[in-house]
C-alpha cells in the first residue's frame, strides 16, 4: 500500500472541500470515548532487517492466537493474548501481506518490490505449525502487493498496484493460474466466502467484484462520493462493503451484490486498512493521520458513527481480533519530509529505524 494520492485528491477538490465541512461536524456527533477504545499496550520491535524501516498489512488468526505483522524483510508473530513475540518469518525482501489457508494448514505472504526490475515479486508459502517457508511462487508483477485467500476456491489472488493487475494461484499446487487485468491500480481486497473477491481500483474510483470460480471481473461500482478507494473489509453476514477512500476522503457503506452505496462518511486523510468485528458489528477504519474511526453496522441498511479515537501519525494499518475485540496498529517514529522538489514536489514523511511498533486498542 502506498501513501502517494495527491494527483486524485487534487482531482476531487470541490468535493472534499465540502468533505472537510462535513467532517467537521460530523466528529461533534461521537461522544468522547464512546466506544471505550483505548491505548492498551504499545508494543516495540527491533529494526526491520536491511536497515530501511518499512511496514504494512496486518493479519490476526483467531483461532491460533497469532497476530502477523508484516516488518520490511521479515513478518513478526506476536501472541494474541500476551503481546509477546511468538516467532518470526525471516528471509524475504520487502513484505506486504498475509494470507491464512487454514484448511490447508498453510499461510501466503506477498514479498514484492514496487522498484520497475526489481528481482524480488512472489508469494512465499509457509506452513502454520513451523512457521518455516516451504516454497515460493513468482508472480513475476511488479508490485506485488495485498493478498487474500478464496476459500471455496482455494485460490490465493495477489493485488499487483503498479501491474493493474491480480495474479491468480491455485494454493494446494502453488502454481500461478493466470494474470488478471483489473484496468487501473488495485488495492486491499475482500472475500465473501461464497467465491466472489472485491477489489479497490483507486485509480478507476470503483470496486471491482470478481468471479474466482470463473477467474473473470462480474461488475465495476463506482464508489462515489468516496474517491480512491483503498482500504476494504467486509460483513459476509449482510453482504455489506466497507471501503474507504483517499480523495475525496470518504468511508462508504454498499451492497456487496449490486454494488449500491447506502451511507458514506467523512474521514481523516491516507486512509489504508479497515476491519469488521462480527461480534460486536463494528467496523474500524485506519488512516495515516493517527485517526482509527470507528462505525457500527445497525443493521444492513444502517451505520452510525461511534467515535474517532486518536492513535498515532503513520498508524494507517489494523487488524481485530475477534475473540477479544482488541485491535493492533503498526508505526513508526517519523522524519520530517524532505524539501519540496520538482520531481517529487509532496514529499512524505520517511519512517526512522529503530522505532517500529505495534499499538493494541481495546476496552
Amino acid at each position: 500500500m502506498k501513501f502517494s494520492n495527491i494527483g486524485r485528491i487534487a482531482a476531487g477538490l470541490s468535493v472534499l472541500a465540502a468533505g472537510a465541512c462535513l467532517l467537521t461536524s460530523s466528529y461533534a456527533k461521537p461522544k468522547p470515548g464512546a466506544s471505550g477504545y483505548h491505548l492498551l499496550k504499545s508494543i516495540s520491535l527491533p529494526d526491520a532487517p536491511g536497515g530501511a524501516e518499512y511496514y504494512d498489512y496486518i493479519t490476526v488468526d483467531a483461532e491460533a492466537r497469532r497476530v502477523y505483522v508484516s516488518h520490511g524483510a521479515e513478518v513478526v508473530i506476536l501472541n494474541a493474548d500476551n503481546f509477546s513475540v511468538a516467532g518470526k518469518i525471516e528471509g524475504l525482501s520487502r513484505c506486504h501481506g498475509i494470507a491464512i489457508a487454514k484448511d490447508l494448514g498453510k499461510g501466503f505472504i506477498t514479498d514484492g518490490d514496487s522498484k520497475a526490475g526489481a528481482d524480488m515479486q512472489e508469494v512465499a508459502v509457509f506452513d502454520l505449525k513451523t512457521l518455516k517457508v516451504t516454497g515460493h511462487v513468482k508472480t513475476g508483477q511488479i508490485d506485488t502487493d495485498a493478498i487474500i485467500y478464496e476459500p471455496v476456491t482455494k485460490k490465493i489472488f495477489t493485488f499487483n498496484g503498479d501491474s493493474h493487475n491480480t495474479t491468480i494461484i491455485d494454493a494446494v499446487k502453488e502454481k500461478v493460474i493466470t494474470n488478471l487485468d483489473l484496468i487501473g491500480k488495485v488495492e486491499f481486497p475482500a472475500v465473501d466466502g461464497k467465491g466472489m473477491v472485491y477489489d479497490n481500483n483507486p485509480e478507476n474510483n470503483d470496486i471491482v467484484a470478481i468471479d474466482a470460480r470463473t477467474n473473470s471481473i462480474k461488475a465495476r461500482w463506482p464508489t462515489a462520493p468516496e474517491g480512491a478507494p483503498t482500504s476494504m473489509a467486509i460483513d459476509p453476514k449482510t453482504r455489506r462493503l466497507f471501503s474507504g477512500g483517499r480523495g475525496p476522503q470518504f468511508m462508504i457503506m454498499m451492497d456487496a451484490d449490486s454494488g449500491k452505496v447506502i451511507s458514506s462518511y467523512p474521514i481523516t486523510s491516507v486512509v489504508d486498512a479497515n476491519a469488521f468485528d462480527p461480534g460486536t458489528n463494528l467496523v474500524f477504519v485506519a488512516t495515516r493521520e493517527g485517526v482509527m474511526h470507528i462505525y457500527h453496522e445497525d443493521s444492513a441498511d444502517k451505520l452510525s458513527e461511534v467515535e474517532a479515537v486518536k492513535t498515532e501519525f503513520g498508524a494507517k494499518t489494523l487488524q481485530v481480533d475477534p475473540k477479544t475485540h482488541n485491535v493492533f496498529l503498526s508505526t513508526s517514529d517519523f522524519n520530517p519530509p524532505a524539501a519540496p522538489t520538482e520531481k517529487q514536489p509532496h514529499p512524505q514523511p520517511t519512517a526512522k529505524p529503530g522505532n517500529f511498533h505495534v499499538l493494541v486498542f481495546g476496552k
